[in-house]
């Protein structure tokens, strides 16, 4: 990409999307705009060298102002979060449709646009591959026949085929990621939208500052997960866009563990054991979930670096700062 030429990230102001446009400044890209619904000090991420702008892109009309000059657009702009947001709203996350239909429309009607980039997740996936645990890894033919997880899946399996059908029909040029549990420093720790990294470091943290050594756990434990650090996220989505590839890819890590592995390796970074309590009726999502990484292997010459160990430390020792700081 030419260093000049306007990038939009839409939904700037949240976890990933925030980090991209970290990293693009960083690569020396000038010509920045982060577009994010809520206000500015709000964003987990607002750099002074970008053009921050707080727009509803839920609507035509600030689709339209978002993109207004782009080259390039990200779009990493939704209602979500953990499993715990996911399963009681439903309708919310739905509503995301809107976003991306209303960004491609946008881009159809200015034009200019020379390449958009959608950031879709593997909750697009049949449901009933994801009944074993440990789990059976997800290639991107699994998406069909189609049973994704309720309410965000659906949203982002439509968004998928609309991005699809735009390609297609108008020649908007796009690029799809499904990601799988992106997690790192700098994202939601508490308050009902963090996903499982983060939680458990929170809840880690929490009880070993607090000397109440027991941690809840959601659901049995056993349901398995693989979860991909920010960085090696941002590599992905790079190589990704670069390339000539527009079908969906799985972008995520292939280290598969439980959750109460996942605990365990929190535990240890923290130089803590607890007792745990299980609440089996939780919102825990599927029984297994993993990536397979063979296509992108395959056309992209790629697959994450960081072990979920190194990055788990990472992210323990920033939400500890948040946490004993605030």
């Amino acid at each position: 990409m030419n260093t000049n030429e306007l990038i939009v990230v839409c939904g700037g102001g949240g976890f990933i999307g925030g980090h991209l446009v970290g990293d693009l400044l960083h690569n020396g890209h000038t010509r920045v705009r982060s577009v994010d619904i809520k206000p500015i000090e709000d964003w987990y991420h607002a750099f002074p060298e970008a053009d921050n702008v707080q727009l509803n892109l839920y609507q035509l009309e600030a689709c339209h102002r978002a993109i207004a000059g782009a080259a390039v657009v990200y779009n990493f702009a939704a209602e979500m979060g953990g499993m715990g947001f996911i399963e009681k709203n439903k309708a919310l996350c739905m509503l995301n449709v809107l976003i991306n239909t209303h960004l491609l429309e946008a881009m159809r009607q200015q034009g200019g646009v020379r390449r958009y980039f959608f950031a879709s997740s593997a909750c697009v996936y049949n449901g009933a591959k994801q009944q074993s645990s440990p789990a059976t890894p997800l290639r991107e033919s699994d998406a069909y026949p189609a049973m994704p997880e309720d309410g965000y899946g659906w949203e982002k399996l439509f968004s998928e085929r609309m991005c699809r059908h735009f390609l297609e029909d108008f020649a908007i040029p796009i690029r799809v990621a499904r990601y799988h549990n992106v997690y790192g420093p700098f994202g939601p720790y508490d308050g009902g939208r963090e996903k499982a990294p983060a939680a458990i470091c929170r809840k880690v943290i929490q009880a070993k500052l607090s000397g109440n050594h027991v941690i809840d756990i959601w659901g049995s434990g056993e349901q398995t997960r693989s979860f991909m650090y920010i960085s090696d996220c941002l590599q992905g989505t790079q190589k990704l866009m670069h390339s000539d590839v527009t079908e969906p890819l799985n972008v995520g890590s292939e280290e598969l563990v439980s959750i109460n592995q996942l605990v365990d390796i929190v535990e240890e970074i923290a130089s803590v054991k607890l007792r745990r309590r299980y609440l089996p009726d939780a919102p825990s999502g599927v029984n297994g979930r993993n990536s397979d990484n063979t296509l992108i292997k395959e056309l992209l010459h790629w697959q994450p670096e960081v072990k979920l160990h190194e990055g788990m430390e990472k992210t323990y020792r920033w939400i500890y700062d948040q946490l004993v700081n605030r």
